[in-house]
């Protein structure tokens, strides 16, 4: 069992077929709690979809090391951004 907590990425849509956009991020020990506080987090708006991903899971595309690799609380607040 894994007692740290994780950084986890959240993305979500609005309605069905709209982008799906980084809306911000949420610390969890694993993936049930991280779905509970993103759910809780961001539920200002009326969302279609949520999905929240581990930081450290994400793979880059076309820049090695880039991204969202930078850990939390490194000053870096990527908390906005669209997935096409």
């Amino acid at each position: 069992m894994d007692l740290r907590e994780h950084v986890y990425e959240v993305f979500a849509r609005k309605a069905r077929g709209d982008r799906l956009f980084h809306i911000g991020w949420v610390d969890a020990f694993d993936d049930e709690t991280a779905r509970i506080h993103a759910w809780t987090t961001y539920s200002e708006e009326k969302w279609f979809e949520m999905v929240v991903v581990r930081r450290d899971k994400l793979v880059a595309v076309n820049r090695w090391g880039a991204g969202f690799d930078s850990g939390a609380g490194s000053g870096s607040d990527t908390r906005s951004g669209s997935v096409r």
